[in-house]
């Protein structure tokens, strides 16, 4: 039993849903400007276990749908390994997409107003991932793909905003920006480090322009979320002074440019995940002081 509930912990990807858990009430702090008040807003909380429960299905739900792929690429997966069985693994999905749904309209009704907003995002990411593991399947479609999972990803900045009627925020749209941009140039090293092992199931941006074409490609959306993290403390809210706060994501970003050349693609994919976080940690700083 304890073996099938580590399965299960492991099949969910629980370390990749730090950003969920940072981000949606972060979206919502960026439409307040604070975070003193953001426990006056118990439906940001709900929004938040939305997101949780939802990313936790998606990735359990990408699981079954790559168990092949994975015996050669990530072996040590529970699908993969054979802890878990694929009926399992449907049961376990469908329990934590009822938790999300419930969790949804939850939010919903403690919601002034503006619920057609929140409920459009969460549609739109219910809807990417669907077409993402199942018809038409947009995870072979390599580079349509990996937007679709990017977009799906800064969208949480923006679910967690609406969750407060702050859509409005230019702020809000800033990081998503940010969190849209590294996570695409994250999703294309990926491909770049399973292109072997991805064989013919699917077809990537490496596959079709090579390893080395997209590592570049991948350089230059780092760049552009450098940009976007940038425009913030240009633009406003925030002093361009405060920029230094963000000195440790962009620092880390400006510095992939060795690793990805030599071909590093575990440790770049790894590194863009840290530099969102620390992206994220630097808005809420920024916020705080």
């Amino acid at each position: 039993m304890a073996n099938k509930l580590v399965a299960s912990i492991q099949l969910m990807r629980v370390k990749n849903l730090g950003l969920a858990f940072i981000a949606t009430p972060l979206g919502a702090a960026f439409a307040l400007l604070e975070f003193g008040t953001l426990l006056e807003h118990p439906e940001v909380a709900l929004a938040t276990l939305s997101v949780l429960f939802f990313m936790a299905a998606g990735n359990a739900l990408n699981d079954l749908s790559d168990i092949e792929i994975d015996k050669v690429a990530h072996p040590s997966r529970p699908l993969a390994q054979g802890t878990l069985t694929v009926s399992e693994a449907k049961l376990l999905i469908g329990f934590l997409s009822f938790l999300s749904v419930a969790s949804l309209a939850g939010c919903l009704y403690l919601m002034e107003g503006s619920q057609a907003y929140t409920g459009a995002i969460y549609a739109l990411a219910v809807l990417l991932m669907l077409t993402y593991d199942h018809g038409p399947r947009t995870k072979e479609m390599g580079l349509i793909g990996n937007i679709a999972i990017s977009v799906l990803v800064a969208a949480v900045v923006l679910y967690g905003s609406s969750s407060i009627e702050g859509l409005g925020s230019a702020l809000c749209w800033y990081v998503a920006g940010v969190v849209f941009f590294v996570n695409l140039a994250r999703e294309i090293i990926k491909d770049c480090q399973d292109m072997e092992a991805d064989g013919d199931s699917r077809q990537t941006l490496p596959m079709k322009i090579g390893k080395e074409n997209s590592r570049m490609v991948a350089y230059v959306l780092t760049l552009l979320g450098i940009v976007f993290l940038y425009i913030p403390y240009w633009q406003g809210p925030f002093s361009f002074g405060q920029l230094l706060l963000q000195s440790p994501a962009i620092v880390m970003l400006i510095s992939l440019n060795g690793p990805m050349w030599q071909g590093e693609d575990y440790k770049v994919a790894t590194r863009l995940r840290i530099s969102m976080l620390l992206g994220l940690a630097g808005f809420i700083v920024t916020i705080l002081v």
